[in-house]
Order: structure tokens, then sequence, then C-alpha cells
């Protein structure tokens, strides 16, 4: 699949998600005039939907302390609340275990699955397993190039590989010459296309060092010791908050001048880029990863709707968060949904 997206596509995808909300708005209308919620309206009271309750499952592949899988299950979570839905979160960062945990949804029953595609090949059995139960599947975060190959109805997050063309072109920009991108996870197709996608438009020398993102401070310590045999490293590629922060206090341990940029916020991550540790960071807006894709199944099931048309992905990313806008986004972050 092209993953570059035609401008067109893209477009289909921005009015989706506006069509979307419009019909979510009108649902929330106690004068819309829509069918009576046995009838698979979307009438709501008190911003609440009144249609049947609804059980769906989010399944991901959180490795344990990721703090960015809260903000995408907190915006699950608020979608829920409104569509007067019953959400079950698992996740499991081994790819078998993650489809066993979608087969146990299925087991259950559930009348949605939203998961993520770190390892599409592990969970295309289980995928055909839920559609032959005729239970929709859509997907987020992970596996833009993946999703319709499986037959998933719709996906929401962001193209990885133009989202690392986009931060190798920032590099260009600041005057990088040799850069280092972390993969905290091997095998993980997003991560692997963050950084293709840097190398694609990145001008300088750009390498890869695989790190064991359960182990932080094995983290630290490897990033430590690539800056110490390559002082002339100018530039730290993290793929995630948490390493974008160990990645600092790598380079300061190192006494090397590089400079750290990032995919991914979290509160703690913004205020370092306030304070001028990380020069930026590619924001793909995880709560809106976790609160469309919940939504989408509510609407899908009361509404029939599709958000992109089930041909195009509804892209949630990707933005620069820097300096001239941190102020604006770090009181979100605060809250923990940025």
């Amino acid at each position: 699949m092209d993953r570059s997206y035609p401008r067109s596509r893209k477009l289909a995808s921005v009015v989706a998600v506006a069509a979307a909300a419009a019909l979510t708005l009108a649902g929330c209308s106690s004068s819309s005039g829509g069918k009576e919620s046995e009838e698979g309206g979307a009438n709501a009271s008190a911003g609440k939907a009144d249609t049947p309750r609804m059980t769906v499952a989010l399944v991901t592949h959180q490795s344990p302390g990721d703090t960015f899988w809260d903000i995408v299950r907190k915006g699950a979570e608020a979608a829920a609340a409104k569509d007067n839905i019953k959400l079950i979160y698992s996740a499991d960062p081994n790819a078998g275990s993650q489809a066993n945990l979608v087969q146990n949804a299925i087991d259950q029953k559930v009348d949605g699955i939203a998961i993520t595609l770190a390892k599409p090949d592990a969970l295309r059995d289980v995928v055909k397993k839920a559609k032959a139960q005729n239970i929709p599947v859509v997907g987020l975060n992970s596996g833009v190039s993946e999703w319709q190959k499986l037959g998933l109805t719709e996906f929401f997050g962001q193209d990885e590989t133009v989202a690392g063309e986009a931060l190798g072109k920032r590099l260009n920009e600041s005057g990088a010459k040799k850069a280092v991108c972390v993969i905290q996870e091997q095998g993980n197709i997003g991560l692997t296309q963050r950084c293709d996608g840097v190398k694609k438009t990145f001008e300088g020398s750009l390498e890869t060092l695989n790190v064991n993102g359960t182990d932080m401070p094995s983290v630290k310590s490897t990033i430590t010791a690539k800056l110490k045999t390559d002082s002339d490293m100018d530039y730290v590629v993290a793929l995630g908050a948490p390493f974008a922060l160990t990645s600092v206090q790598s380079v300061s341990e190192a006494g090397s001048k590089a400079k750290v940029a990032t995919f991914d916020l979290n509160k703690d991550l913004t205020k370092s880029i306030s304070k001028g540790d990380i020069e930026f960071a590619v924001d793909q807006q995880p709560y809106l990863q976790g609160y469309l894709a919940i939504d989408s199944l509510w609407l899908y099931k009361n509404n029939g709707n599709y958000m992109g048309g089930g041909e195009a992905p509804v892209l949630t990313g990707p933005a620069f968060v820097d300096k001239t806008n941190v102020e604006t986004i770090d009181k979100f972050a605060a809250k923990g949904t940025r």
C-alpha cells in the first residue's frame, strides 16, 4: 500500500472525523428527533448516549510502565463513558500473547474490538476469527500500512513513515549532520517505519540503535556508550517520551553535545521541552486515537458509519511540539491527556 496518501484521501479522513463529530453532537441533543434507541437511533440525554449498553475490548501492545498508553486509555474511557460502553482494556507487548487477549475478547462475545498492529502477522488469524463472529474490528496507533490487508473496518493514527520524514526534514533545518535513531522494541513495524522515514529525508548520516525498552537502566547505558564512542553525534532521536527523557540523562553522562528529539509526549517531556533539554517532539495525539477508535465502534453499531469510508485512515498526526507552542500543550499534558 502507498503510505503517502494522496491529498484527496487525507481530506476524506478529515471530513470523516468532522461528520462523525457532527453525528455525535446530534445524538446528544434531546431535540434531534432521532429514532428510539431500540431502533438503532443515537438519542442521548445530558451528553450521554441512551443507546443499548455495548461491550468493547481495547487490546494494545503496551509494555509495563509505558505512560503513552495511559493517554490512549484515557481517550478510550472518555468515549466509552459518553457512549454507554463497557470498556475492557488489556495489553501485552508479546504479539502472541496480544493475540490471545483478542481471542479472550471474542470468547466474551464483545460488540467490538479495537487493536494495535505493532506486529500485524501475529494478529491476522485472530482478526479473521472476530470477523467470522461478526465482531467489527478497528485499528489504532500501529499498522497504518496493514489494517486494510487484515480486513479491519477503520484505522486511527499517524502514518509513521510520513512522521519520520517530517522529523528528518526538521533535523535538516536544525543543521544536524549525524544522528542516532533509538529503537526500543525490535520487530515493531511502527518504530521501524519511523526510523526509515527519518533516513529518507535526513541529509546527514543516520544510524539505528536497538535497546531493550523494558530495562531502562540498560537503555541509558547503551545510549551513553554510543555517545561516548561517537563524539560527533549531534542528535539522538528517541521513539517515545520515556526514552527521550532517559536520552537526556545519557547525553549528560557521556559529556556529549548531542541534542534530543523524540516522538510522543507526556507531562514530564513537555516540561523538558520548556526547559530546553529536549528540542521538539512529534505528537500523534494518543488520546484522540483511543477516543476515536471506541467512538467509531459505537457509530458503526448505531448508525453504520465508517470513518474514512473504509478506504482511508483517519490521521491524528504528525504535529510538532516545541518551545513555540509547548505552553499551550503543557496544561493538557499535566492532566494526562496529551
